[in-house]
């Protein structure tokens, strides 16, 4: 069945009630509110006019008929001979001074001495009288001669004794007439409380609709529903914080990552438990792009810029990648990396060292070719030996004889101390290598560019020690190189820092904040002296299940 033709007139002209916008429809909503009470308003204030008209009949009535029945001539007239040629006139002076309809004075017995229709007179009065016979008073409404009226009985005593009643009325009409007389001013009331209303409904729809940007009711409900549905699905962490840098929003893979409290919306980032450095990169007014960040139990990759709309500063966003797997794989890759250099080296050192022994035998030297191959396959097997007897992680014991070729193709001699321990299960393997690596490549940036050229050349160390300590496990990278400026060593552990030019790919100063931030998560401490050069002292609680205790490593 079609709609009426009116019905859809008003949806061409104003469109489907549906299709407005969340302002259109408040605003309408709330015209519609205001009308109807406005209309209810008017309503009830006519009404209680009415009402109040009645009660000031009656109370108007009650005065005149209690004034006339006090007066001595009345109680005089009324028991003489003829008490209507001395009552008639005076009731009508009476009605007329007081706006009243009837003032009728009557016997005992509800006969009229008195009425504004001298044809009345000598009747029997239409009301009831039986309260005001016993003493009392009358008010009712009722219809009589004149029509409806609001009427007050009242008793003509004289010495305590009844002697005749005084009826006063008010007619209905008459009421009405007065409150209708005041109608103009209660529309005009209503309609200046419609225009206000219809103001302060205008202001409010204006500012719904700034803050709604005029969407309608089914377009934020989809956005909610699709932006929802997006923020729980992406596979990064996101995060909004707002200026004063409390967070906003957090998905569930930001919640994930960074372990996040269930009331973490809504509170300073400060408050969250986050590492100090990831929580001032959430909360300053700079831009991150790829930067590592180590918590209790990944390494993230942060990006963040800021939340811009139309030109105004809304906060910030930022997004986080896990790299926790990935720097497991870089560890062991780096690991196998070591391992193929060093026996890329070897091999490279070991053609030389045969062509040598070779070219010695062809010359006839054998003797010489001799003393040269256990030579070198001494001092290639002592370094080996050591290190192997020092370190039981093979992740480890692969990385330093990865960084001892890596050492000996910069010309850097690498040295570990005789006695190094480093027992297995101390620390998770990929916190190890992150911490060992990274120590031993910014030594050796330290010192490849120390000692001059040619003849006056001196030689570079880097050195390697570890030991336990009772409960700690102890290592130490030192070397020869200029070691940290004064006052720099704060810095040096800083995100970004470094005393060397950027490489292309801008990634300097990022080894020694890794370093510092794994060696905080797992609960131990760094040291840096020096210059000359730079030691760098890790001290690490032994988290393996038994721990090593001081001189009760054997080997087997």
């Amino acid at each position: 069945m079609r709609p009426p033709r009116w019905r859809r007139l008003a949806v061409r002209v104003l469109g489907a009630p549906g299709r407005w916008s969340v302002a259109t429809q408040t605003f309408a909503l709330q015209v519609l509110i205001a009308v109807l009470v406005v209309v209810a308003g008017l309503a009830g204030a006519y009404g209680q006019a009415q009402r109040a008209g009645d009660q000031q009949a009656i109370a108007r009535a009650r005065a005149v008929a209690v004034t006339v029945a006090a007066t001595p001539e009345v109680v005089r007239a009324v028991q003489g001979s003829d008490p209507t040629s001395a009552l008639q006139p005076y009731a009508e002076r009476v009605r007329v001074a007081s706006g009243t309809d009837f003032v009728v004075v009557m016997s005992r017995d509800a006969i009229r001495w008195t009425h504004p229709d001298p044809a009345q007179i000598g009747k029997r009065f239409i009301g009831h009288t039986e309260q005001a016979l016993a003493g009392g008073e009358v008010e009712e409404d009722y219809t009589g001669t004149l029509g409806p009226s609001s009427r007050v009985v009242e008793p003509v005593t004289d010495d305590g004794r009844v002697v005749a009643l005084v009826s006063v009325g008010i007619r209905k009409a008459a009421v009405g007439e007065r409150v209708r007389a005041q109608l103009p001013g209660l529309l005009l009331a209503g309609l200046v409380a419609a225009v206000l209303s219809g103001l302060g409904t205008g202001l409010v729809a204006r500012r719904i609709r700034r803050q709604t940007h005029g969407l309608g009711e089914e377009q934020l409900r989809e956005m909610y529903e699709y932006y929802d549905a997006v923020l729980h699905a992406v596979t990064e962490g996101l995060l909004i914080t707002d200026l004063d840098g409390r967070l906003r929003l957090a998905n569930d893979e930001a919640t994930r990552l960074l372990a996040l409290p269930p009331d973490a919306v809504g509170r300073p980032v400060a408050e969250l438990g986050l590492t100090p450095a990831l929580a001032a990169a959430l909360i300053d007014d700079a831009s991150h792009e790829d930067e590592l960040h180590v918590t209790a139990a990944r390494v993230l990759v942060l990006n963040r810029g800021p939340a811009r709309w139309q030109g105004r500063l809304l906060g910030h966003v930022a997004t986080l990648r896990d790299r926790t797997d990935l720097e497991a794989l870089t560890g062991e890759l780096d690991s196998a990396r070591g391992l193929t250099e060093a026996l890329r080296s070897q091999a490279h050192e070991s053609a030389n060292r045969l062509h040598t022994i070779v070219s010695l035998i062809e010359l006839g030297h054998t003797d010489r070719a001799l003393d040269f191959a256990t030579d070198e396959l001494h001092v290639s097997q002592v370094l080996t030996d050591r290190v192997v007897e020092a370190v039981d992680e093979p992740a480890l014991t692969a990385l330093l004889l990865g960084k001892a070729a890596e050492a000996h193709e910069r010309g850097i001699t690498f040295e570990i101390e005789p006695g190094a321990r480093w027992p297995r299960d101390v620390a998770p393997t990929r916190d190890v290598v992150t911490v060992v690596g990274n120590l031993i490549d910014n030594a050796m940036d330290a010192v490849a560019d120390e000692g001059g050229t040619g003849a006056g050349r001196t030689e570079r160390h880097v050195r390697f020690a570890s030991r336990v300590d009772g409960r700690d496990a102890v290592l130490v990278v030192a070397d020869d190189g200029p070691g940290l400026p004064p006052g720099a060593v704060e810095d040096a552990f800083r995100r970004g820092w470094s005393t060397k030019e950027q490489g292309s790919a801008g990634r300097r100063g990022i080894g020694l904040a890794l370093v510092a931030q794994t060696v905080d998560r797992l609960g131990g401490t760094l040291e840096v002296s020096g210059p000359p050069g730079a030691t760098f002292t890790v001290r690490l609680p032994d988290r393996s299940p038994h721990g090593h205790e001081e001189g009760t490593h054997d080997r087997p």
